[in-house]
């Protein structure tokens, strides 16, 4: 499981958030079982924080959560990062499309507290459907991706929306929601427009895969140009 959750936080704060997230909340909440993914700076929005943590299942979220929140360190620093915060539910609960497909990283090698910032450039593109329906997820993940291994870096995670009810509900998650999201990292935002172009050129995605999610979609795709903060596993 995988929540990728956004933050919108108080003007100017955002530095001050990731000061303090790298410090302090990374080996503290993976010592519950859980695994800090990534953490980024959105592009577009100099007061949006966003990152990603996995669980192995519900009921192990359910368990991490209440151990981390109910524990000492977000006592002693949570209230604050929650100062830093304007909103904090803007929260996508996520589970890989496949086996295949999920994200393989390993806190072993996560930089140290300290580090600079990688100078690279993640994407995450956000696909939305109806309730209920599959065809667009389906596309994606057959048509797609297999396009997108071919003419450039192959996807890090395609992730899709996981609906089990939320087992901690102190944390609000989006409800009522189909999404896949397509995760990429490349060496610089250069790289992944010109990969982008590609995949559209391409005769099965211009003729074939993207008409057809686009007829399945329920808006446009929201891509979430994303910097990569140093202690991020994500890069």
């Amino acid at each position: 499981m995988v929540e990728l959750r956004q933050y919108t936080l108080r003007p100017g704060r955002r530095d001050e958030l990731i000061e303090l997230f790298d410090r302090e909340f990374v080996e503290t909440q993976e010592a519950t079982g859980m695994v800090v993914l990534g953490q980024f700076r959105d592009l577009d929005d100099p007061d949006r924080f966003v990152w990603l943590r996995g669980f192995p299942d519900m009921a192990a979220r359910h368990r991490s959560l209440a151990d981390f929140y109910g524990g000492p360190v977000w006592a002693e620093h949570g209230p604050r990062a929650n100062a830093t915060m304007a909103d904090s539910d803007d929260v996508l609960l996520l589970r890989p499309v496949s086996e295949a497909n999920g994200l393989g990283v390993s806190p072993a090698k996560r930089p140290r507290i300290g580090a600079p910032a990688p100078d690279r450039f993640v994407s995450a593109t956000v696909w939305s459907f109806p309730p209920g329906r599959s065809e667009g997820a389906a596309l994606i993940q057959d048509g797609l991706l297999p396009v997108l291994r071919t003419t450039g870096p192959a996807p890090l995670a395609v992730l899709t929306t996981e609906s089990a009810p939320n087992t901690f509900p102190r944390l609000p998650v989006r409800t009522g929601e189909n999404v896949t999201v397509v995760l990429s990292a490349y060496p610089d935002e250069a790289a992944q427009r010109r990969h982008a172009a590609e995949v559209r050129a391409h005769p099965l995605t211009r003729d074939e895969v993207l008409p057809g999610i686009e007829r399945e979609q329920a808006g446009p795709p929201r891509v979430l140009r994303l910097a990569p903060t140093g202690r991020s596993l994500i890069r």
